[in-house]
């Protein structure tokens, strides 16, 4: 497995040459209800990156601890950055991405918040407008599991299970079980529809969407495993587009 930041440079550029493929892992630092650990978003991130760098040649980069957090930055260790710092961050590390001889970028997150994918997905196209040489993927790993649950129905018992749940739950336990501290009560957020609230932390007192209760390591190896094998695939498609 390739981590751009152990690689020496002559180690590096002899790489560059067998890939052109970088993964960079993005999550947030974000509550995770009484029982995770705020880098939870990441930490999966980070990995189903691993992961993939294991069944094939792909230098996975750093990864990016802030993120968009709109429904828990009123909850305790929430830091949320702004679209436009995200957007303009991504586009200068993709730029140099590209300027080191990596074409492929793929853009992972474990964070799936619709206002955080939004501004990832912005400046992926505006890498592309800018970087002809440059394919870019965007992976919402939430998006990724439904896949896998599709094919895969009794791997997660909680339905629309989201935050600090079942999910999350299973797969911290299985790759960082001295972050989880036990677990926590089933929770539902309780977000008025379509009125904007100041007090977030009123309607979603406890920071859990869906019920931690049933998650078990097992579970979270296969879960891992199974988004590892599916982003290979994405991967296998990217390397493959041409001048789509």
């Amino acid at each position: 497995m390739a981590l751009w930041e152990n690689l020496t440079m002559p180690g590096f550029e002899t790489l560059r040459q067998q890939t052109q493929t970088v993964i960079l892992p993005l999550g947030s630092l974000e509550e995770h209800g009484p029982h995770l650990p705020l880098g939870t978003d990441t930490f999966h991130a980070i990995e189903v990156a691993r992961r993939v760098g294991l069944l094939r040649l792909v230098v996975v980069a750093p990864p990016l601890f802030y993120g968009l957090c709109r429904s828990t930055r009123e909850h305790p260790g929430t830091v949320s950055i702004s679209g436009d710092a995200l957007r303009t961050l991504l586009m200068s590390v993709g730029r140099d991405f590209c300027r080191q001889g990596m074409r492929h970028l793929v853009f992972i997150s474990g964070h799936a918040g619709g206002t955080h994918m939004s501004a990832i997905l912005e400046a992926g196209e505006q890498l592309l407008a800018e970087l002809p040489a440059v394919r870019v993927a965007v992976v919402n790993l939430l998006e990724l599991l439904r896949e896998v649950v599709a094919e895969q129905p009794d791997l997660v018992h909680t339905r629309g299970d989201s935050h600090a749940g079942e999910v999350e739950t299973a797969i911290m336990m299985a790759a960082y079980p001295d972050l989880v501290r036990g677990t926590a009560p089933e929770e539902w957020p309780r977000f008025p529809k379509y009125e904007l609230v100041r007090n977030k932390r009123h309607y979603w007192p406890g920071g859990v969407w869906g019920n931690p209760a049933p998650a078990t390591a097992a579970q979270g190896e296969a879960i891992l495993a199974a988004e590892a094998e599916r982003l290979s695939l994405v991967i296998n498609a990217l390397e493959e587009s041409g001048d789509r």
